[in-house]
């Protein structure tokens, strides 16, 4: 690595001050930035550590019954945290990558890297939660810009996760052994309003939902409902762990189980 400055500010205020310096970086748990900067893609000139600020962590449930979770929320924290009220939510979280992983890497970390096979992405999506910053809240649908793109601006930073609780949920991984990505992940929600379907792991534009599985599924929640469509293999990713056209089966499979497992 190379020569950069160090804080690790004690309130959401003078992290933002922090944040302000030309080429300062946020750093969550590091999972993701701090190999970035041992391979030298990344030249931040400060990093500013979001692990010990109080507000931005811990789990709570709000009056209108949504999951909040502090944007510094270490994954096992959630998972542990979570596991009352929003079951679905916390078992995905425990099974994300390795116990180094699982202890540091955050849940406000993972969203703001948005990698294309992370998990929380498509439960943020398919929950239709809310990301909360220092600068106001952004929907789901309209966080999510591409593979490793979001809505965030500069100095922006996630303070909060708002996950409505949806009536049943379910996670399906189909995940690459060495590095405990989904090579395909598909989350469903059942809500009121309908059922929402988000796949992370298959697309080269990042995490996205199935509409036309989210339409089936609201008529007949079941995997009958899914077992005649298909995805279009054209967007997904190509490499050595699966072809597109692999990758778009393994979608419609993973959805299938989700919805059985969820009902």
């Amino acid at each position: 690595m190379y020569a950069f400055d160090f804080e690790r500010p004690k309130t959401l205020d003078e992290a933002v001050a922090a944040l302000a310096a030309e080429e300062a970086q946020a750093l969550g748990g590091g999972q993701t930035l701090i190999p970035t900067l041992k391979q030298r893609l990344a030249a931040p000139s400060k990093l500013v550590s979001l692990t010990a600020i109080p507000e931005l962590k811990g789990v709570c449930v709000a009056d209108d019954g949504a999951v909040c979770i502090g944007g510094a929320t270490p994954h096992r924290v959630v998972a542990e945290e979570a596991a009352a009220p929003y079951p679905t939510l916390a078992a995905m979280a425990s099974n994300i990558g390795d116990p180094a992983v699982n202890n540091r890497g955050t849940i406000g970390g993972s969203l703001a890297n948005n990698d294309p096979s992370a998990c929380y992405p498509s439960a943020a999506l398919a929950s239709g939660a809310t990301i909360r910053t220092n600068m106001r809240d952004i929907a789901a649908d309209d966080y999510f810009q591409g593979m490793f793109a979001t809505a965030l601006e500069e100095g922006e930073i996630i303070t909060e996760l708002r996950f409505p609780v949806p009536e049943k949920a379910a996670y399906m991984k189909f995940e690459q052994p060495a590095s405990h990505f989904a090579l395909v992940g598909v989350f469903v929600a059942k809500s009121a309003d309908g059922v929402r379907v988000a796949v992370t792991g298959a697309s080269e534009e990042g995490v996205f939902r199935w509409a036309e599985a989210e339409a089936a599924l609201s008529s007949d929640f079941s995997a009958d409902a899914v077992s005649g469509l298909s995805v279009d293999p054209e967007p997904m990713i190509d490499d050595l762990h699966g072809t597109p056209d692999y990758r778009a089966h393994l979608v419609r499979v993973l959805t299938a189980r989700a919805v059985t497992a969820a009902g």
